[in-house]
């Protein structure tokens, strides 16, 4: 008996061309599709979410090179086989070592990666879902080329399904209507693989339920009820990776300590990288507490490290307390606010020149430029302060931080009130 090959894999694209939803990667123009045509492939990093098509592209690449091709997974493969690999592409005139979830791979299992890419040993491509300027250090990520895969939206994964439904061999020898897809791409939540594997589920449900001849119609109701008896098989994970992340900074987000508890758990049963989680509450402290609680961000930054140092199971315990203290915590998203604005005006405004008087001055003719004249040293005032002017003339007087409602910022507001008065609305 033939193995059953999943939907998914049957129609895995063979060529760029045919790949969906990285048209910025695939284009006729794109980098990627010149360095393929003149044959220089140069090591790099695919970083994207799950089932957008980094493994995919991996093969095109290695497919269209003509190289040999080497796989392994961080997540199964350690020093040794790392090596095995090297030592066996020496052998090769070119060799492409495709690493899936390099972010997995520790210092050690880098460094042996080094070597071989600076020699020109292997060409690398690397597959991640975390933002490899975390991930990946710096010696290795300096000799890639990073490559951002985007989600797929709606409109891409309706092409997979129409592509699916007409294309596949086993599908073709059926009449499907699809009456609805919602639940489709709400249950994938943007991952392909996941996508065509749910699509493959309900359309056997389908068949099984079905009569000879009969046309085959696909509802919401339908694909509910297949993802909900069968959801280990098109989750391969069993969780929903994205929603629980976003429902525990969101729990702490709105202060409560019990939901963001929870949400802890189910990343912590579900697997879930304590670097990933404690990554996220070192943002979160900064991004949604900031100033309300400066404590918060010192917190989660003793957190990160000691989860790296300890690992499951005891640092579920720190998790659990940082989580905690960060929901019960003062919450101001003032900085957030006033970087946000402050990017946005220097898009409006561009590279406007430093005021002379704030400009550093460390030669004779920039002082005889006026470089640094009229500067007030601050200490030199009551209570350590001077006024004048720190911004461009263009844009003086713009207030980019507005402190809320909360004891921390309210200080803060009262001494930039004390200090400025009304320039800037304190």
């Amino acid at each position: 008996m033939s193995q059953h090959i999943p939907l998914a894999e049957r129609l895995r694209p063979q060529v760029l061309a045919d790949l969906v939803g990285q048209e910025h990667l695939s284009g006729e123009n794109s980098v990627l599709q010149k360095a393929i045509t003149q044959g220089k492939i140069p090591s790099m990093i695919l970083w994207g979410p799950p089932g957008v098509g980094k493994t995919t592209l991996a093969n095109i690449i290695a497919k269209a090179s003509n190289s040999t091709y080497y796989q392994l997974s961080a997540i199964s493969s350690g020093v040794k086989e790392l090596r095995e690999v090297i030592e066996e592409a020496k052998e090769q005139s070119s060799a492409i070592l495709f690493i899936d979830e390099i972010h997995r791979f520790n210092k050690g299992q880098q460094d042996a990666l080094l070597g071989a890419v600076e020699k020109g040993i292997i060409t690398l491509i690397g597959a991640t879902t975390e933002n490899p300027s975390f991930e990946v250090n710096s010696a290795l990520l300096s000799r890639c080329q990073v490559f951002v895969l985007k989600a797929l939206d709606k409109k891409d994964l309706d092409k997979l399904v129409q592509q699916a439904i007409h294309k596949d061999d086993l599908f073709k020898n059926h009449t499907i209507d699809i009456k609805e897809t919602e639940a489709l791409f709400q249950l994938s939540g943007g991952d392909g693989r996941k996508l065509l594997n749910l699509l493959e589920l309900s359309v056997e449900a389908l068949i099984g339920t079905s009569k000879a001849n009969e046309s085959l119609v696909l509802t919401n109701d339908w694909v509910m009820q297949v993802a909900q008896t069968n959801i280990a098989l098109y989750d391969k994970n069993g969780e929903q990776h994205y929603d629980i992340i976003s429902a525990f900074i969101k729990s702490m987000r709105g202060s409560d300590p019990n939901g963001a508890v929870y949400w802890l758990s189910r990343m912590i049963t579900g697997g879930e990288d304590v670097k990933f989680i404690a990554r996220r509450m070192l943002i979160f402290a900064s991004e949604d507490i900031g100033n309300a609680n400066p404590n918060a961000l010192l917190l989660a930054n003793n957190c990160f490290d000691a989860v790296n140092k300890i690992g499951y199971p005891e640092s579920r315990i720190i998790l659990s307390q940082c989580a905690i203290y960060l929901a019960s915590s003062a919450k101001s998203n003032a900085a957030y606010e006033a970087i946000s604005k402050g990017l946005s005006l220097v898009q409006k405004t561009g590279n406007l020149p430093v005021p002379l008087h704030l400009r550093n001055a460390p030669t004779k003719l920039m002082k005889d430029m006026d470089y640094g004249k009229d500067y007030q040293y601050s200490h030199l005032g009551e209570n350590n302060f001077l006024e004048q002017e720190y911004l461009p003339d263009e844009i003086k007087g713009t207030t980019l931080f507005q402190p809320q409602k909360n004891a921390r910022e309210e200080e803060l507001k009262k001494f930039l009130h004390e200090r400025w008065k009304g320039k800037y609305g304190y």
